[in-house]
């Protein structure tokens, strides 16, 4: 048996939990993973992070910006979803509002929660986590996918029906199919395990490898191909449904539609662009902190919601998205 040195033997790599809210830094066609440099791209996103958010974003995103709208003052990321709208009888569309989580400062506009986490909901594990790198992006799910068996085949890609803003359970592969009493949640996890040498990839999704089994628990042994283990990014994002309940089809069926025209859900996807400033991120995940608790210097700068809410990306964008539209925004 080969002994290790005493104190080598009694450190335990000890990893952060992060959980953080952001409000909407912008909400329009632009999609610089998938469609670079297209203004405007093919359907709506709703964004948060950065305000140096734009049609072509290259290099250390960290390093561009002068706000963010996340709760860490030093992550200037990108992350963004498909935006849902509400299909009324007569043919016509209006964008659902978001609603802050419940475990959330109140007050902060719209926008999502993250998380990086690299264990499950409830610790933070023991593993060693490697922050992303600067140039780092990537994708999960595809709007092409148009059948349940493809939407199952995503286990990080779910609807919760919101019973009230804390329900997590049962997560549906797609779009709930009777009023839900508090909203509907769209969650979007990302695999975690890393090739080690690509920042990205053509597809956008194989220079990463996914071991969980379903969303917030942990997840296995990363394979050969992707050795590295990262911390994985989620989303959560709620949408307030229930101003549209006495709108619903006389038939029961499903009024929801996202914003590439998916009346199911099966596509449901999300994009993200890291932009950490420095080793910010990396100092995060070394340390030992929960939630909140990482928070006001402990390792990360916070900063306040009013702050939050004050920063907005440039419009590059010229169209309605708000009202009563005839189609969706790009269709």
């Amino acid at each position: 048996m080969k002994w290790l040195p005493l104190a080598v033997a009694l450190i335990t790599p000890a990893q952060a939990a992060l959980r953080f809210g952001c409000s909407t830094v912008s909400i329009q066609r632009l999609d610089p993973i998938v469609e670079p440099g297209r203004t405007p791209s093919s359907h709506l996103h709703q964004i948060v992070g950065g305000n140096a958010f734009n049609a072509t974003m290259a290099g250390d995103i960290g390093e561009e910006g002068t706000c963010t709208t996340c709760t860490f003052t030093e992550d200037f990321s990108n992350y963004w979803t498909a935006v849902m709208f509400f299909k009324h009888t007569n043919g016509s569309y209006k964008r659902v509002p978001i609603m802050q989580n419940t475990a959330l400062p109140n007050g902060i506009n719209g926008g999502m929660t993250v998380y990086y986490t690299q264990q499950d909901f409830n610790s933070n594990g023991n593993q060693k986590i490697t922050a992303f790198k600067p140039g780092f992006r990537m994708t999960v799910g595809s709007p092409t996918t148009n059948t349940l068996d493809g939407a199952k085949g995503h286990p990080g890609l779910r609807f919760v029906c919101l019973s009230d803003k804390g329900t997590r359970f049962p997560e549906l592969p797609d779009f709930p199919t009777k009023k839900c009493k508090a909203g509907i949640m769209t969650v979007h996890h990302f695999p975690s395990c890393w090739d080690g040498k690509n920042l990205d990839s053509p597809d956008h999704q194989s220079h990463m490898a996914n071991t969980a089994k379903e969303a917030f628990t942990p997840a296995g042994p990363c394979p050969a191909s992707h050795p590295v283990r990262m911390p994985q990014v989620a989303y959560e994002t709620l949408w307030d449904t229930t101003q549209f309940d006495s709108m619903w089809p006389k038939d029961g069926s499903n009024p929801f539609v996202l914003s590439y025209g998916d009346n199911k859900g099966y596509g449901t996807h999300a994009d993200y662009l890291f932009g950490w400033k420095g080793d910010s991120l990396q100092r995060a995940m070394d340390s030992s902190c929960m939630f909140q608790a990482c928070e006001n210097g402990k390792p990360l700068k916070s900063q306040s919601v009013a702050a939050m809410n004050k920063c907005a990306a440039k419009q590059a964008v010229k169209e309605n998205i708000d009202g009563w539209l005839d189609r969706l925004p790009g269709m």
